[in-house]
């Protein structure tokens, strides 16, 4: 479980201050996966990296009581200077997994082939990605945090595993998925809420935020 209680979160931009959130309380439950609608510029990524931890709210209190994801893309801990046969065994150690097997899963998955005995650092984008979702997809969580800001690659054979690897994860998994369009969210999520100038309103289904989302983008 993600619960946010009276949470506020905003940036000075240097001319003005930005309001991502403010006053935010709701609740992922287990089982219940949802989506966030929001404009690009909004703070998605801010609010899914509270949700991982990973940035600190101004106000209010988020409480975590379950095994949640880095954000898919994050490439948050993995050390660049090392490989990526390094940086599977250290990320391993870390969650207290056995590091043969997410080294053999990541070396696998992403499929880099000598280049994941080389160092991360050397790694083009679309490499970077491949390694950072396997990473993640190697890791057992209750939720998953997709942000539609992420990484993406190209690569037929690797999008086909992963996301085979993906949907078992998911059947047993919660994920909360924060994107501008509609259609992203289908995939993954029933329920969602809209972000919008710091307000987070919850819907019970992805119908009704698509038509207060689609209103509001419009007018």
């Amino acid at each position: 479980m993600i619960e946010f209680d009276n949470v506020s979160k905003s940036f000075w931009t240097g001319k003005q201050r930005k309001v991502i959130l403010e006053g935010a309380s709701f609740r992922v439950e287990p089982g219940k996966s949802i989506g966030i609608l929001a404009p690009n510029g909004s703070g998605k990524t801010t609010v899914i990296n509270m949700m991982a931890g990973l940035e600190k709210p101004d106000e209010g209190h988020i409480t975590r009581t379950s095994r949640i994801s880095f954000p898919l893309g994050f490439m948050g801990g993995v050390v660049n200077k090392h490989t990526g046969r390094e940086n599977a065994r250290y990320i391993a150690r870390l969650y207290d997994l056995d590091p043969d097997y997410v080294e053999a899963f990541c070396r696998y998955l992403c499929d880099i082939k000598e280049y994941f005995d080389m160092a991360v650092g050397t790694y083009s984008a679309g490499m970077r990605s491949r390694f950072s979702f396997a990473l993640m997809l190697s890791l057992d969580f209750d939720i998953y945090l997709i942000d539609e800001g992420m990484p993406t690659t190209t690569d037929v054979q690797f999008n086909k595993r992963a996301g085979t690897v993906l949907k078992q994860r998911l059947q047993t998994s919660t994920v909360v998925v924060v994107s501008h369009q509609a259609t992203t969210l289908e995939k993954f999520c029933n329920s969602a809420a809209v972000l919008r100038a710091g307000k987070l309103i919850m819907f019970d289904t992805l119908e009704e935020a698509k038509r207060l989302y689609d209103y509001e983008t419009q007018s």
